[in-house]
């Protein structure tokens, strides 16, 4: 099958974002064809005139919508594209170069009808956007489970950084209303209806992840928030790995309890873990400054996704609250 691209990119008031993103489309080093679907997702800000300034030299289809979450705006711009294959990427990425001929051979030497791929920092990023990419990437915090080669259990890709065939699409009716969650919500429904995904390593993006620590903090916490609720919805997936976050939570209390009854241990354990933590951030990052912001971001990250993931466990598994009832703001 010849592979048509078309690339489907959500936004909400970020016309500067879009243009960096559009400027490494530029910049890209393939003879492949594709196309560029841009979905204003009710934005006030748009970026209709960032798009008008590339469409002389990007093929680009651009479409304004009332604002209705990212993954309908996703479904909303596969509907309307021409290509075959689609990938899906967030406004606040930037591709390198080399981004489509990898997929193209990825996909060539062994094809699945989705992918996904790592994100990168950036060596422009701040200290903080590095911090906290180390923190969402590593092993010994996500297990790898956002683009690590070495990621426990079967790979779920991510939207940020996500392709999937127009069958597939078509045939699972693309992402649901859950935010966020919505893209590990289509991956477990495109494996049950027969579908397989797999990790590309070399097509990694930079995802600047506009972020400050509050912002972080809230982000990980709807992450937490929404786990409970995909393992309602798909209770073969659950694992006793997404209640780490939780368990280290109450670890860090005990241990600090347990101190001042002279029980050294289990800190000393904590101590050998933020210790691990760190001298790796700075190998990866060749900052102190980097390493040391990568534990508060690991702090946040933990505190932030396991107080939510408890939160609405004891919800609907306790008081048997329905989801979308309980939390509207995590539905559209």
């Amino acid at each position: 099958m010849q592979l048509q691209f078309s690339f489907i990119i959500p936004v909400y008031n970020r016309p500067d974002e879009i243009e960096e993103l559009l400027q490494s489309f530029k910049a890209l080093d393939t003879l492949v064809n594709y196309e560029i679907v841009i979905i204003e997702d009710g934005s006030s800000i748009t970026c209709e005139s960032v798009v008008k300034e590339f469409n002389s030299v990007l093929n680009i289809s651009y479409y304004i919508k009332p604002n209705s979450g990212p993954g309908d705006s996703r479904n909303y711009g596969m509907n309307k594209a021409n290509g075959n294959y689609f990938i899906i990427l967030d406004s606040d990425c930037i591709l390198p170069k080399q981004y489509l001929v990898e997929v193209l051979k990825s996909l060539e030497a062994d094809y699945v009808d989705c992918f996904g791929g790592p994100d990168a920092a950036h060596q422009s990023f701040s200290n903080l956007q590095k911090a906290i990419n180390f923190s969402m990437t590593s092993f010994i915090t996500t297990g790898g489970i956002r683009g690590n080669k070495k990621s426990v259990g079967k790979f779920q890709p991510r939207s940020f950084n996500m392709g999937i065939s127009k069958e597939a699409f078509k045939s699972t009716n693309g992402f649901g209303h859950i935010h966020p969650g919505e893209d590990p919500d289509l991956t477990i429904r495109l494996w049950n209806a027969g579908y397989k995904t797999k990790l590309i390593p070399e097509a990694y993006v930079y995802h600047k992840r506009r972020i400050s620590w509050s912002k972080f903090y809230t982000q990980v916490n709807k992450f937490g928030m929404v786990r409970p609720i995909l393992n309602l919805w798909h209770p073969e997936t659950k694992k006793i790995t997404y209640w780490f976050p939780t368990l280290f939570c109450i670890g860090v209390i005990a241990s600090t309890i347990l101190a001042f009854f002279n029980i050294f241990l289990p800190f000393v354990l904590l101590f050998g873990y933020y210790l691990l933590a760190l001298v790796l951030a700075l190998i990866q990052t060749k900052s102190i400054i980097i390493a040391i912001q990568a534990l508060i971001a690991i702090n946040i990250q933990f505190y932030g996704y396991g107080t939510g993931f408890l939160k609405v466990t004891i919800a609907i598994r306790v008081f048997n609250k329905k989801p979308e009832e309980a939390f509207p703001k995590l539905f559209f």
